[in-house]
């Protein structure tokens, strides 16, 4: 399955705990076979989750829950022949002049707002990066 959602940050919330939600992420999405992206800016999340239906539902009720975020909108949840962020326990992008530009590409504005995007948009937003990303580390 993959599913892609949206939230916005929660007042509060500092540079530690993106670190944190990293951290943890990493270490829960190996031990369950979970696969993802996730893309930060100042104010919002989009994340992109991968795996069995079991491991991303209950992943996503985890998420559901965490009060560092809140408006949690689901913005895709489909079965998937093949992962497409199988080498990523979770791979991380903040915002950055290669996000504005992307951005502009699938959401029609430099500012990245994952909420004026649609399903596709945002799947096709976080391939993208991870092609700039894998790109420019080989």
């Amino acid at each position: 399955m993959r599913l892609i959602y949206a939230s916005k940050i929660s007042s509060g919330f500092g540079p530690e705990d993106i670190e944190n939600i990293l951290q943890s992420a990493r270490t829960y999405n190996v031990k369950t076979n979970v696969t993802g992206m996730l893309c930060f800016s100042n104010e919002y999340f989009l994340q992109c989750l991968e795996g069995s239906r079991t491991a991303v539902n209950n992943t996503y009720q985890q998420i559901l829950n965490d009060k560092r975020h809140h408006n949690v909108i689901m913005l895709n949840y489909i079965q998937i022949p093949e992962r497409e962020f199988e080498t990523w326990s979770m791979g991380y992008v903040p915002q950055s002049q290669l996000t504005e530009l992307l951005n502009l590409k699938y959401s029609g504005n430099i500012d990245f707002n994952p909420f004026k995007m649609s399903g596709e948009s945002a799947h096709l937003l976080m391939l993208a990066l991870k092609t700039s990303i894998t790109g420019a580390i080989s």
